[in-house]
């Protein structure tokens, strides 16, 4: 109740946040937040939300969202496997967006996620110092390349969790496919859908004084290529992925992701530390996603939490493209 701390990221690649919120309950556990973040490269996030959860006892919780999110220098480097480190630009997206959604728990540990969301994209220069997009690409190379599409996405997905919670977690695990579909509602674009699979697992050891924890993810975009933004397509490269490359570095139809940490916890309270590797790659076919050509990384990470939650990651990883450094107030997975 009142005002609180913020911790998340605003887009992926923003880097370091500062964020508070506000938070009035008005019926039970029924409850209003505003809330806002700033990152350290201008980025920026402002939303408010309802949340009604456990009705039923439990069974059903019901939220809505209202936001917009400025992210002002993403990177965007070609399509595919084999794009070049230094073809990188720069793109600003906007977005505005409204959603509703349901969540289902039939029984503790199956949670069944359905909803709907207007979002309305705005494509602006890059800032930052690497070139603007319109500079270097073309709408060939970039798909839908100045466009500033509208969208109503509706979304479903089913999943087994038993993490402790989704912000950290040191036991349980979570096996969860989702399935959207983003339905045109503003120019010519064309409209497609997005399925993704995920499996975490974390594995304590001699009573989580070390934690074996991994990772595998399939995104996979289902429509013609051209209807496809290029900034909403399955992206490879950041703090949550390859962590040896920066943000959107491998972007493309398809997408496979391994991961596995090694942690040590030498204070349940508040420290981690980790060894970690990620591998994986994009691919334009579905049948070109196996375990050929896979992107590495590798790296040791340090992470200040409480029981629930990650107040600050720093993660050091070194990939093909040279060392990259995380800094992040999210678990990677």
């Amino acid at each position: 109740r009142g005002f609180y701390p913020y911790f998340d990221s605003v887009f992926p690649g923003g880097g370091l946040t500062l964020g508070a919120g506000y938070r009035k309950y008005f019926a039970d556990e029924a409850h209003a937040d505003v809330r806002g973040l700033y990152s350290v490269l201008n980025y920026k996030l402002i939303e408010g939300l309802v949340g009604s959860p456990n009705h039923k006892g439990g069974l059903f919780d019901f939220g809505t969202r209202v936001g917009w999110r400025d992210a002002t220098q993403v990177g965007y480097y070609g399509l595919g496997n084999d794009s070049v480190k230094d073809d990188r630009a720069n793109f600003r997206l906007s977005t505005t967006y409204v959603d509703g959604s349901v969540t289902a728990r039939p029984v503790r540990w199956i949670h069944l996620v359905g909803g709907a969301a207007y979002e309305d994209f705005q494509e602006k220069e890059g800032q930052g110092s690497d070139p603007s997009i319109e500079t270097i690409y073309t709408p060939g190379t970039a798909p839908q390349l100045g466009t500033s599409p509208s969208y109503v996405r509706s979304y479903v997905s089913a999943g087994i969790y038993w993490l402790d919670s989704p912000l950290y977690s040191r036991k349980g695990g979570l096996y969860r496919f989702t399935f959207q579909d983003y339905r045109n509602v503003g120019g010519d674009i064309g409209s497609f859908q997005l399925r993704r699979g995920e499996i975490v697992q974390h594995l304590p050891i001699l009573r989580e004084t070390w934690v074996l924890s991994l990772r595998g993810r399939v995104e996979s975009v289902l429509g013609t290529t051209s209807d496809v933004p290029y900034f909403l397509m399955p992206y490879l490269g950041s703090g949550s992925s390859l962590r040896g490359y920066s943000t959107g570095r491998f972007r493309d139809r398809n997408s496979l992701l391994v991961s596995g940490e090694w942690r040590w916890i030498p204070n349940r309270l508040g420290i981690d530390m980790a060894f970690f590797y990620d591998a994986g790659k994009v691919a334009s076919r579905w049948n070109d996603l196996n375990f050929k050509g896979l992107k590495h990384d590798f790296g040791v990470g340090f992470r200040i939490h409480n029981p629930v939650l990650t107040l600050l990651r720093l993660d050091l990883a070194r990939g093909s493209d040279g060392w990259s450094l995380v800094i992040s107030n999210s678990a990677p997975f």
